[in-house]
């Protein structure tokens, strides 16, 4: 992701600053997708894994990041706290 536009961006709930996902936690986001039972905010399924994605600097919400285009809707945020061994 550009530096300039990371730079810029923040969440659109908490108006908090993102960060890129590091290797650990991408890991642990996309196991917790593949056992199948991580939603979104809105209450979704999210059956897709994730290739990258952005995260709060309180690491409370991830935002994906879908053909190098952060999505950065409330509703489609993906809480950190039901994924086991989830990196703090």
């Amino acid at each position: 992701m550009d530096r300039k536009l990371l730079d810029i961006l923040c969440c659109p709930a908490t108006k908090q600053p993102l960060a890129v996902l590091n290797k650990a936690e991408l890991k642990a986001l996309n196991e917790a997708i593949a056992a199948g039972n991580l939603k979104r905010v809105d209450g979704s399924l999210q059956s897709a894994p994730l290739k990258e994605g952005l995260i709060t600097r309180d690491h409370q919400t991830i935002y994906r990041i879908e053909d190098g285009i952060p999505v950065l809707l409330s509703d489609e945020g993906i809480a950190t706290a039901p994924i086991p061994g989830f990196p703090r």
